[in-house]
């Protein structure tokens, strides 16, 4: 069963395409009910024929059997920063983070609310689950994003760039890794000077200002992501995308959680994935980390904050050439 916390746009979106490919069983959960009822009644229409599964509206009692929960719900409409509603979101989380450890303490949390760095600690923090069954997904669609970018600037098709990934805050700190992409066989640092460079990393970061600026607010990569790492789970089909996750010394980092090459299947994260940066790109991954620390730190007293012993994770290191 897949629970879903906000059932607004993103969360509705997730919500169908769950529906649509026939995943399994979408509860959906939303503090304006009658909303969540709407979706469900709309979404619905949308299973396959010969399909078992239901959509439907309920409440947090009913998320007991859930494999996964993803959290999209939000507070309110940010325009200008993911962090402009900080405090209103942390009071939210926490409150959703207890309700989940009530109700359904075994299921994988995939937080998809923003800021999700920041949120993803702050759950992991309150519901005490281990490291594995916490995911934040962002940095899996910012490396869609660098993806796009390069093929753009390169006029080439998205499926010839091979390894574009972006590592670090989903926000302005986000950290573009040139130096594992490649074009053509090829690495892509062979065919960009500086400013290319300086260009789609200030692209990338200022993408979903341009989104807003076009559409309103984007939905369908994040919903696609997202069900990336829902299918994983309960298809039990590995995958290796980038997460935001609890680190305890991967990358020099501990007590944060930020995005890093992560393995998943139905276990949740199985393998956090340390992979050679270049010492410029280690060094902008480290500030990033400071970035999502001073968010954290400014909005919790110091009495407040926690920082995680993981003594007992179950999943094994690697380092990946690349």
């Amino acid at each position: 069963m897949i629970s879903i916390i906000g059932s607004g746009r993103v969360g509705s979106a997730i919500a169908f395409l769950a529906a649509a490919t026939s995943l399994d069983d979408v509860h959906l959960v939303n503090q304006n009910k009658n909303e969540a009822l709407g979706q469900a009644l709309d979404i619905s229409n949308a299973i396959p024929e010969n399909s078992p599964i239901s959509v439907v509206a309920t409440d947090y009692s009913e998320i007991k059997n859930s494999e996964v929960i993803v959290i999209s719900a939000s507070s309110g409409d940010y325009t200008t920063s993911r962090t402009e509603m900080l405090s209103e979101q942390i009071k939210m989380i926490k409150d959703i983070a207890k309700k989940i450890k009530r109700y359904a303490p075994e299921a994988k949390v995939l937080m998809v609310t923003n800021p999700v760095d920041v949120l993803t600690y702050i759950f992991q923090k309150e519901a005490d689950f281990p490291r594995e069954r916490v995911i934040g997904v962002a940095s899996s669609l910012d490396s869609s994003r660098f993806r796009y970018l390069i093929a753009r600037e390169l006029h080439t098709r998205q499926s010839e760039i091979k390894n574009a990934l972006v590592m670090g805050e989903h926000g302005d700190s986000m950290v573009p890794i040139f130096s594992t992409v490649d074009w053509n066989y090829k690495p892509i640092l062979n065919f960009f000077d500086y400013d290319q460079v300086q260009k789609i990393t200030s692209e990338v970061r200022e993408y979903w200002k341009e989104v807003r600026r076009l559409k309103g607010p984007s939905l369908f990569g994040i919903a696609k992501n997202t069900i990336d790492v829902v299918r994983s789970i309960t298809k039990n089909e590995e995958i290796s995308v980038p997460s935001s996750v609890l680190l305890n010394g991967e990358y020099g980092l501990t007590d944060v959680c930020l995005g890093v090459p992560v393995r998943i299947n139905n276990e949740g994260i199985i393998q956090i994935q340390e992979i050679d940066l270049l010492k410029s790109e280690l060094e902008s991954l480290k500030q990033s980390a400071d970035v999502i620390r001073k968010y954290l730190y400014q909005k919790q007293t110091a009495s407040s904050l926690v920082v995680f012993k993981d003594e007992n994770h179950n999943f094994p290191l690697c380092r990946v050439i690349t």
